[in-house]
């Protein structure tokens, strides 16, 4: 969806204050911030940042980030470079299994070159009937370990929190439970994160199940970070869970908009635009 629809929907659902996380890209703000006054909706500027950590790609939420801040941006713009290129190869490797064309196909979804991710791949492959759904087209063609998958050497952990930090926001953790790691390996990562300057972990996300909430609700407690919720809301028939439709986040947990102020900074700079 494109922002202004996004925030028409936002709107539509009751929805008080949300964030706009575009992956590797801040450039849809602008648009979503006008539609959010349309709609009387408190717009977080957000960004989503793919990251490389021992081998596996995890994602790292920036919450009340500049845009406009200059190393956030230099950043962004050298993330984005190797979006491109990935693109390339995983059309390359679905070349092979006689699916062509995919290229461009995922850059009609993407309309930016800069910003091709596997989800604009995968809606080209339900488009050409290859599969039926996206969730089909990352287990058959693009996920871990599939034909159309192709690993990348995204941002360092610490250069992306480093990023977000310096430019006024909170690094999230985003959504945990998509991650292939052991207990022990989550445990080091949130060490980590948190000795970087990482400020919270998603504890009730799209992606999350019930037990999951619970479970990601105490490793925030534990390690002394607040808690945030992300819809991972892309369309209505993509997603399972509509904007709004997340339960609360669990007993004892600090929101991160709060012990952030997100909504109230997001508020008062809607105030003074």
């Amino acid at each position: 969806m494109r922002p202004d629809e996004l925030l028409a929907r936002a709107g539509m659902r009751q929805v008080a204050a949300l964030a706009l996380t575009d992956h590797d890209e801040t450039g849809g703000l602008a648009a979503a911030r006008a539609a959010a006054v349309q709609h009387g909706v408190t717009l977080i500027n957000g960004v989503e940042i793919s990251v490389s950590w021992r081998g596996q790609t995890l994602h790292i939420v920036g919450l009340g980030i500049d845009p406009d801040d200059a190393r956030l941006r230099t950043g962004l713009a050298d993330t984005r470079a190797g979006r491109t290129r990935r693109a390339r190869n995983i059309a390359a490797a679905l070349d092979v299994l006689g699916i062509h064309g995919s290229f461009e196909g995922a850059q009609r979804f993407a309309g930016n070159p800069q910003i091709i991710g596997r989800t604009h791949f995968a809606r080209f492959l339900v488009q050409q009937g290859v599969v039926k759904d996206v969730p089909t087209a990352f287990r058959r063609y693009l996920g871990n370990g599939q034909p159309g998958h192709v690993p990348y050497q995204w941002a360092e952990l610490s250069d992306a929190v480093r990023w977000i930090s310096g430019s006024g926001g909170a690094a999230v953790v985003a959504h945990p439970g998509r991650y292939p790691l052991s207990a022990s390996e989550m445990n080091e990562l949130l060490t980590e994160f948190r000795a970087c300057g990482g400020a919270a972990i998603e504890v009730v996300s799209g992606s999350h199940s019930p037990q999951q909430y619970a479970a990601f609700g105490e490793l925030a407690r534990r390690f002394g970070l607040a808690a945030s919720s992300g819809s991972d809301f892309h369309s209505p028939r993509e997603s399972r869970h509509d904007l709004g439709g997340l339960p609360a986040l669990p007993s004892g947990c600090t929101p991160v908009w709060e012990k952030f102020d997100l909504v109230e900074r997001a508020a008062a700079n809607r105030a003074t635009a």
